[in-house]
């Protein structure tokens, strides 16, 4: 009794089964959605484990392509910072045009807050609940390899984020390293010599706005500096704080990896005395309702974010219809403000 039930108690996901099988679980969604890039050996011996443990083909999220619920998932991981809160003015701006769009085609929303560090089969428990048609992840997070993983076996997935030449996931989000080089290029122009990166560089998106102001910076012969600062608001304040202190006056020029963050730093700026942009040039990224209302306003770069929330669902569509699809790379823009 015991032993065997509660091991066919435990074989839940995707996961589950790969780790019995020794593979990984792209691997277990390509052999059990019959694909023949499995060699015929290894997908024998995930079919025979998989029935020994009463793993059915329709705990697969390929189940849901026939068993429609009407509901699409959008799950935000947070492994890059388990404290940022889905309440940021960025996820609901998304959000709210990513409801109006699913509203418009007859589907609902179901949303989750994730954190992998305390749940690494994440993904694949959203898919396999048997609750959702498909599937909207919304950031990259430091989760890219989990997220390749399942898109080999998984077709109705869209992920916002940035993308990378060769990636199987199909991503929809703006060219961030682009839109860094403006940022960069902006702060330049304007007289800044000695410029810091304000934000995380571990989420992928951000690495790539870090990258591009890093490659106007060499080639413009300016200095610039990562200062790792999370997006959680109980730390992100003390953090930039500290930074100046740091700085002491050794930087001219700023890029905030997000307005909100660009908003915090006009605000320990002012409280140190420094004046924007007199003595430090300021540029944020995303261009949120907050970037027009600051004091003085803020350069940004902006993203389209109703675009960006409409190709996302307009893509998921073709999925769920079986269709492969490209990715969706949006142009970003720089708008010029007075903290420039």
């Amino acid at each position: 009794m015991s032993e065997d039930r509660t091991t066919r108690t435990a074989v839940r996901t995707i996961t589950d089964l790969a780790r019995l099988a020794g593979v990984s679980p792209g691997t277990v969604s390509r052999a059990l959605a019959g694909k023949s890039l499995v060699n015929a050996k290894t997908r024998e011996k995930i079919e025979a484990i998989a029935r020994e443990h009463g793993f059915r083909p329709n705990q697969m999220a390929s189940g849901l392509r026939r068993q429609k619920t009407g509901v699409i998932g959008v799950a935000i991981p947070l492994g890059h910072d388990v404290r940022q809160q889905i309440s940021d003015t960025f996820f609901m701006t998304l959000l709210g045009h990513l409801a109006d769009e699913l509203t418009l085609e007859g589907y609902d929303l179901m949303l989750r807050r994730v954190v992998p560090e305390d749940d690494a089969d994440w993904l694949d428990r959203f898919i396999g609940s048997g609750m959702i048609d498909g599937v909207i992840v919304i950031g990259q997070s430091d989760q890219f390899a989990r997220i390749e993983d399942v898109a080999d076996g998984y077709l109705p997935m869209v992920v916002w984020g940035n993308h990378q030449q060769g990636q199987r996931h199909c991503v929809v989000g703006t060219d961030s390293r682009l839109g860094g080089r403006m940022a960069a290029e902006r702060l330049i122009a304007a007289g800044a010599r000695r410029i810091a990166f304000v934000g995380d560089t571990t989420p992928i998106e951000f690495a790539a706005r870090f990258a591009g102001a890093e490659d106007v910076a060499q080639r413009m012969g300016a200095d610039i500096v990562a200062l790792p600062t999370h997006l959680s608001p109980d730390r992100a304040s003390d953090e930039i704080a500290r930074h100046l202190a740091a700085a002491d006056g050794r930087i001219d020029g700023i890029f905030a990896a997000t307005d909100t963050l660009a908003a915090l730093c006009l605000t320990a700026l002012r409280e140190r005395g420094i004046a924007v942009p007199e003595a430090v040039r300021l540029v944020g990224f995303d261009d949120l309702p907050i970037a027009s209302q600051t004091v003085p306003p803020l350069t940004t770069v902006r993203q389209d974010i109703a675009a960006g929330a409409r190709g996302m669902v307009q893509l998921l569509l073709r999925r769920l219809a079986g269709e492969e699809t490209e990715s969706l790379v949006l142009p970003p823009q720089l708008v010029i403000r007075q903290s420039s």
